[in-house]
Formats: C-alpha cells, structure tokens, sequence
C-alpha cells in the first residue's frame, strides 16, 4: 500500500498524517525492500538508517 501510494505521487508526510501508526523509517523500509526485490538481493542485504 505505502508503494502504491508513493507510485501516485502522495508524498511521505501525508501517508505518515493518514496513517498515524507508521513512521518516516517505515516508508523507507518499504522503498528499501522494493528495491532489493528489484535487485533481487537478499533481504539481508536490505538495511534502514535508524533503525
């Protein structure tokens, strides 16, 4: 969902207003899996600043 919403173009700070639970790093966990599945690396490989 929070892929299908930046693909349209919302930007982070309104998915973050509307869905109160999740955080800026949680965005970037999603980016950062799409793309080590694009890159078809290991989610090991797959790593978020601050967390």
């Amino acid at each position: 969902m929070v892929l299908s919403l930046l693909a349209q173009g919302v930007a982070t700070d309104d998915i973050l207003d509307d869905y109160p639970d999740l955080e800026a790093e949680d965005v970037l966990a999603c980016t950062a899996y799409a793309h080590a599945v694009i890159a078809r690396d290991t989610l090991a490989s797959v790593s978020v600043p601050g967390r």
